[in-house]
């Protein structure tokens, strides 16, 4: 099977996504997939055998070689980079654990200004995050398609950090937000400019478009999103949009505040499966590209099943310029990798709304 490293530098896979992303025409809608590199891969699953995740994450070497396992299995039109969400406010003080099975588990919850002052209020990319930085720089070599870097938007970030972990109702994070506005927006300030500085440096070192993982977010109602977490997001991207690359704001459970995201700044905007794409498209406006949104659920059914709502996606998109084919949030880990093999073969062969 062909794969992204068997395609040349000049060939329309090698900007494919970059196109898209900027509304341009393409040959084929392109298509990658959160967490492509990840648990479902056995060749990954033997390499992360015994280690933490963050200890991965800090190897250069082995961020290269998890990043670069999805590709050698199918013709993906980008990379995205391993590392994890809390690797920059773990770097800045913060004492998370990733547990397997879990997700990030902080010891110490932030939950009163005074708990603040165990943050770092800065990064120092080379010195904090330079292992991400040498896998970027490394990846840029071994690469034919684009690489994305990616970081947790600040709501993510703090919801982790108040919470001390998962959490399904976020009711900390909230009772902060209203009971102590100051506090709130003293941690998001922190988190912003971390944020920023994270995915500059990514930028600087070679990642060729950015992504804003926001995963929490539709846990807000869209005056809460308006009022404690819009200015923060606009904030963000305004500190990003001197760069030339794609900027890419995705959330989970966001559909009522697709209009506040594009507003936020980004490019591209991530659409999860439960508001039809072409729905989304109209709530974001047709001056953005958008991205998504199969049910990763879907993958694990069988192929005819597939096949029928990765069409119907396509058929939503209706050939417009500006879609990137993803799915609406994370490769589960019980997918099996020859479903998404054969999906990325079918995005590509549907070409008639390509130019």
């Amino acid at each position: 099977m062909p794969n992204a490293t068997s395609s040349s530098p000049g060939s329309p896979a090698a900007d494919r996504l970059i196109r898209a992303c900027r509304r341009e025409p393409v040959d084929r809608t392109p298509v990658w997939f959160m967490r492509q590199a990840g648990r479902y891969l056995p060749e990954y699953r033997e390499l992360r055998e015994g280690r933490d995740i963050l200890e991965a994450c800090r190897s250069p070497e082995l961020a290269v070689e998890i990043t670069m396992q999805p590709l050698r299995r199918m013709p993906l039109d980008a990379a995205i980079l391993f590392s994890d969400i809390m690797v920059p406010v773990a770097a800045i003080g913060a004492g998370v654990r990733i547990v397997d099975g879990v997700g990030p588990v902080v010891d110490e919850p932030l939950r009163a200004a005074g708990d603040l002052g165990r943050l770092r209020d800065h990064l120092e990319p080379d010195a904090d995050v330079g292992y991400v930085l040498e896998a970027i720089r490394l990846l840029r070599k071994e690469l034919t398609v684009p690489l994305i870097g990616f970081a947790g938007a600040p709501f993510t970030l703090a919801s982790y950090l108040v919470e001390g972990g998962p959490s399904r109702n976020h009711e900390r994070t909230k009772a902060l937000m209203r009971s102590d506005p100051d506090t709130w927006a003293r941690l998001m300030e922190i988190l912003a400019g971390v944020t920023v500085t994270y995915l500059r440096a990514q930028a600087e070192a070679g990642a060729q478009a950015l992504q804003v993982f926001d995963s929490w977010a539709g846990a807000l109602d869209p005056e809460d999103y308006g009022e404690f977490v819009l200015p923060v997001m606009r904030r963000v991207f305004a500190g990003l949009s001197d760069l030339d690359v794609p900027l890419i704001h995705f959330g989970v459970g966001t559909g009522e505040l697709l209009a506040q995201m594009r507003a936020a700044g980004a490019t591209v905007v991530g659409v999860d499966w439960r508001v039809p794409l072409d729905v989304a498209w109209e709530r974001v406006g047709g001056d953005v590209a958008v991205q998504g949104n199969l049910d990763p659920a879907v993958c694990l059914g069988p192929w005819d099943s597939v096949e029928r709502k990765a069409i119907g996606v396509l058929r939503r998109a209706g050939g417009r310029p500006g879609h990137v084919f993803n799915l609406g949030h994370g490769v589960l880990p019980q997918t099996r990798p020859e479903i998404l093999e054969r999906l990325v073969d079918l995005v590509h062969a549907e070409v008639e709304g390509a130019t």
